[in-house]
């Protein structure tokens, strides 16, 4: 794993309790949440910044409504007081929201992605954030998604959803890597940012 800049910062996408509901069917990843506190633990020892996205329902009905347990962070992903939460209402997090803005003021382009899901918000941010130019890295194992019923009524497992969006993503958004190689590298010092994406 290539050493990251002092000021990479860590973007923990919409970790919610919301996501335990059994309504969304067959998850994958199981271990994605534990990978997900340890990167936060070792992403806070280093000193470099952490935002957290927080989903909040546009519909009156969804599962992501304030004041509702569905809305709250997951223990594992807790904001600590001081560390920026941004909330959006769609997909991306960069959309309708200032953090690009926030980002750019902290002179940050290198970012390293996880949350939940994959093939949703996490792709959707994952995809803005090597288009404005961010050198971007998401965690395959530190992200899940759910199974999948196609236009067709076809049923694609969670699995294979989780592993065609990483595919979709390495090397033209983003660079996919694992927690594991990423945490080894925190302390080393870089050499250059590694932008991950195709010309």
């Amino acid at each position: 794993m290539q050493a990251l800049p002092s000021n990479a910062a860590l973007v923990s996408i919409d970790v919610q309790q919301a996501f335990d509901d059994p309504a969304w069917g067959q998850r994958n990843n199981p271990d994605a949440e534990r990978h997900i506190a340890a990167l936060l633990a070792a992403w806070r020892r280093s000193g470099r910044p952490v935002f957290h996205i927080q989903h909040r329902s546009a519909a009156a009905s969804g599962r992501f409504q304030p004041g509702t347990p569905g809305y709250a962070h997951k223990p594992e992903a807790a904001p600590l007081p001081g560390e920026p939460v941004i909330v959006k209402s769609v997909n991306s997090a960069f959309i309708g929201t200032d953090l690009e803005a926030r980002l750019r003021a902290a002179g940050i382009d290198t970012l390293v992605i996880v949350g939940l899901t994959t093939d949703h918000c996490v792709s959707t941010t994952t995809r803005m954030a090597g288009n404005l130019g961010f050198a971007t890295f998401i965690v395959a194992d530190a992200t899940a998604t759910f199974e999948r019923t196609g236009p067709d009524g076809r049923q694609f497992s969670a699995e294979l959803m989780h592993d065609a969006a990483l595919a979709s993503l390495h090397g033209e958004f983003a660079t996919v890597v694992w927690a594991e190689s990423l945490m080894s590298g925190l302390n080393a010092i870089p050499k250059e940012t590694a932008k991950g994406q195709k010309a």
